[in-house]
């Protein structure tokens, strides 16, 4: 059975910059990777650090993937099905294309992040490599100044959203799917000048080109871009179902080491706090990994003594 100092479940920026440092802590690390992280949906980002005329997604997953490697870490395409404590660490069930496996390791960063909820819509991955269609207004809504913004939603998640973007633009449009009592607060969007139209998804088109609405009896309407505000789901189960603390969203809560309330397992991203950003994901993995080298360092030493 494969034995690591650490595991990384997760291969997006937070569990790739962890197994950066861990690799320079000199630690045998393994990262599995389950598939497309939610970074490589970003055309081109202007608010990740370093990089001042922007850098697209699958190129910063590039060069933090080479980074981890130049430094030891190992990659593995698995997804992670279930974590059982050891005496010592940790047992983890995996998926390879060649079956299950169980790996053990001592500690094991959760790096796991959130999938975005897309509308069933043509187009729509076009859409997003081409920025016609965002998910994050705090990351590209810069780039969408005195644009003609629409916001997809339902309730008050999209509402929020739309106030938010005003900011950057006066010409804000909250299209919200069903009736619009779900809206709790339809005073401050009026206040914030947001014009909320109530819409059935199938009037609605995107592509590289455009987003359109064309709603019966109305004129048609077309945006710059369009804002997707319809929540994510929480990549968090693993560490859900074995008991760790959360949020009513689902959000892990971790101590200021990144520890969730499961000794020895971390972490960090998107599946901590609703931010989503870049930074605050590599941030964590730093803090993150600092620690358990330190605590693995401690383990050794003891090792060491009774030797």
């Amino acid at each position: 059975m494969d034995r690591y100092e650490v595991v990384i479940i997760g291969a997006g920026p937070a569990g790739l910059t962890a197994a950066t440092y861990l690799g320079r802590y000199r630690r045998r690390v393994l990262i599995l990777d389950s598939g497309r992280s939610r970074a490589a949906w970003i055309p081109q980002s202007h608010n990740t650090p370093g990089f001042p005329r922007g850098v697209g997604g699958p190129a910063l997953l590039e060069n933090l993937s080479q980074q981890a490697s130049l430094y030891g870490a190992q990659r593995r395409q698995a997804r992670a099905r279930r974590l059982t404590r050891m005496a010592d660490g940790f047992e983890i069930l995996i998926d390879t294309a060649q079956g299950e496996v169980t790996i053990q390791a001592q500690f094991v960063l959760l790096a796991t992040g959130v999938v975005d909820r897309l509308p069933d819509l043509a187009e729509i991955e076009a859409a997003i490599g081409a920025a016609r269609v965002r998910m994050c207004p705090i990351c590209d809504a810069y780039e969408a100044i005195d644009q003609r913004i629409a916001v997809l939603g339902e309730g008050d998640l999209g509402a929020r959203e739309a106030a938010f973007l005003t900011t950057y633009s006066s010409d804000v449009t909250l299209l919200h799917l069903g009736a619009t009592e779900t809206l709790s607060d339809l005073a401050s969007l009026s206040a914030h000048k947001v014009r909320v139209e109530p819409i059935a998804l199938a009037d609605l088109s995107v592509g590289s080109e455009r987003v359109r609405l064309s709603s019966p009896g109305a004129p048609v309407q077309d945006f710059d871009c369009l804002y997707l505000a319809l929540g994510c789901e929480m990549q968090s189960r693993l560490a859900v179902q074995w008991g760790a603390a959360h949020d009513d969203q689902a959000n892990l809560i971790v101590n200021s080491h990144q520890e969730t309330s499961i000794e020895g397992l971390y972490a960090a991203g998107d599946v901590v706090r609703g931010l989503n950003q870049i930074a605050v994901a590599a941030a964590e993995a730093a803090i993150a990994a600092t620690d358990i080298h330190k605590r693995l360092r401690a383990r050794d030493a003891q090792a060491q003594a009774r030797l």
